[in-house]
C-alpha cells in the first residue's frame, strides 16, 4: 500500500481550542466555547495552496493518487462545510452531481446526520471528474473516498504546521468552522448556512414569503458560484423573494423578503420590471454600494426619507486617511458596510459595538435575476 493511504489507527480532533469566535456565537450554528480557533481566509487559501502543492509533488503515480484523494478530501470540506465523516462516505461517481452543481452526503445513516445536498461550484466539480477520468487515480483510488478519519486527521495537522500554522487549525473540524464563517461573512443568510453545515434549521418563513428546498438550492448555489465567478464593487448584497410589485406609469416599486425576513425596497422602472421578468415569488438580489448606506447612532428609529432602515450594531472599524469604513451587523447576523469620510466619522461619534441605524433609499438598490 502506498504511504498515504493510512492505517487503523483512530484520532481525535483537538480540543480545548483559543482565539476569537464573536462571528460564530451570534449565529448560533455551534456550541462552541466563547474562544474557537479558526481559519481567516487568508489562511484558508494558504492551507489550500499547501494541500495542492503537496498532492502534485510526488513522482510515482501510486502516491500521486493517494494524495489526491486527500485534497479531495480537503476541499469537499473547505468549500462544504460537511464533517469528515459525511465526506469520507462519498463515491465521487454516484454522490456527485454535474448537472445540479451538488455533492450528496447519503450514506451517513446516523440520526443526528441527515442526509442532504451541498452545492459546489462547477470549477470543484470540473477538478473532480478530471481525477476520475485520470487512469492512475481510478486504479490506485477508485471513486470511493474512504480511508482511515485518523490517517486523514494527520495530513491535514502536518499541512497545516508545513503552513506554519497552529497543529489545531489544521483539523476538519477548524476547518469546517472556518467556511461557516467564511459564508456568513459574504452574507449568506443564516439558515442557509445552517442548512448547508447540516444542521437543524428556524423556520424558513419570512413575513408571508415561504422559501422551498429549492429556493434554498438556488440562494446556495447564487452565492457559491459568485464566489468562484462573477465579482461586483457592491460591499452589500441580500437575497431572498420578491413580495410584491406596485407598478406605476413609469417605475414599479418592488419589495424583496430575504430568508431571514428583512425587507428591501427599490424602485426600477417599468422597463427593466419587464426585462427582467420580475413578478412576486421570484428570487432576486439586491445589491447596494457601501457609500450609499447611511448612518445614524440614535434610539429610536429616525424619520428620514430612506425606505431602508435597519437596527443593529457596529461590529467593526476600518480607519483611512480620507474615508472609514464600518461594519453594522443586523439581528439576523447579516452584515452591512457603510463607507464614510472621515467628517462624518467625527460627526457620528460611533464607536464599535454601538448601536446604530443604517440606512439607504430605494433608488440605491441595484437588481440582479440569479
Amino acid at each position: 500500500m502506498p504511504e498515504d493511504t493510512g492505517n487503523s489507527h483512530q484520532s481525535s480532533d483537538a480540543t480545548g481550542m483559543r482565539g476569537t469566535s464573536d462571528l460564530l456565537n451570534p449565529a448560533r450554528i455551534y456550541a462552541a466555547p466563547t474562544e474557537t480557533r479558526y481559519l481567516d481566509p487568508t489562511q484558508l487559501v494558504r492551507l489550500e495552496q499547501e494541500f495542492r502543492a503537496w498532492a502534485a509533488a510526488p513522482s510515482r503515480a501510486d502516491l500521486q493518487a493517494s494524495r489526491k484523494r486527500i485534497l479531495i478530501v480537503f476541499l469537499l470540506i473547505r468549500y462544504t462545510g460537511a464533517r469528515l465523516s459525511e465526506v469520507l462516505s462519498v463515491d465521487l461517481r454516484k454522490h456527485i452531481d454535474a448537472e445540479k452543481l451538488v455533492v450528496r452526503f447519503a450514506n451517513v445513516k446516523l440520526e443526528n446526520f441527515p442526509e442532504r445536498e451541498v452545492q459546489i461550484a462547477s470549477g470543484l466539480i470540473c477538478e473532480i471528474q478530471a481525477a476520475l477520468d485520470d487512469l492512475d487515480f481510478t486504479r490506485e483510488v477508485g471513486s470511493l473516498l474512504k480511508v482511515d478519519a485518523g490517517h486523514v486527521r494527520r495530513k491535514f495537522y502536518e499541512r497545516a504546521v508545513a503552513c506554519g500554522f497552529a497543529k489545531d487549525l489544521g483539523a476538519p473540524n477548524a476547518i469546517r468552522r472556518a467556511r461557516a464563517v467564511e459564508l456568513m461573512r459574504d452574507n449568506m443568510p443564516l439558515p442557509v448556512v445552517q442548512r448547508i453545515l447540516g444542521h437543524s434549521t428556524p423556520n424558513l418563513t419570512a413575513s408571508f414569503v415561504s422559501f422551498s428546498d429549492e429556493d434554498i438550492h438556488q440562494v446556495a448555489r447564487h452565492f457559491v458560484e459568485r464566489e468562484s465567478g462573477r465579482k461586483t464593487s457592491a460591499r452589500n448584497t441580500f437575497f431572498g423573494k420578491i413580495g410584491f410589485v406596485r407598478r406605476g406609469d413609469i417605475q414599479s416599486q418592488v419589495e424583496l423578503v430575504t430568508v431571514t425576513g428583512n425587507v428591501v425596497t427599490t424602485v426600477i422602472t417599468n422597463n427593466s420590471l419587464n426585462r427582467m421578468g420580475l413578478k412576486p415569488g421570484s428570487l432576486i438580489t439586491a445589491e447596494v454600494k457601501a457609500p450609499w448606506v447611511i448612518l445614524e447612532k440614535d434610539i429610536k428609529e429616525p424619520s428620514c426619507s430612506a425606505e431602508n432602515i435597519f437596527h443593529g450594531a457596529v461590529s467593526q472599524i476600518v480607519r483611512g486617511k480620507l474615508t472609514t469604513e464600518f461594519i453594522v451587523r443586523l439581528q439576523d447576523g447579516t452584515e452591512v458596510c457603510s463607507l464614510v469620510t472621515d467628517k462624518s466619522r467625527r460627526k457620528l461619534d460611533v464607536k464599535q459595538g454601538d448601536d446604530v441605524w443604517a440606512m439607504f433609499n430605494s433608488f440605491a438598490v441595484i437588481l440582479h435575476v440569479p
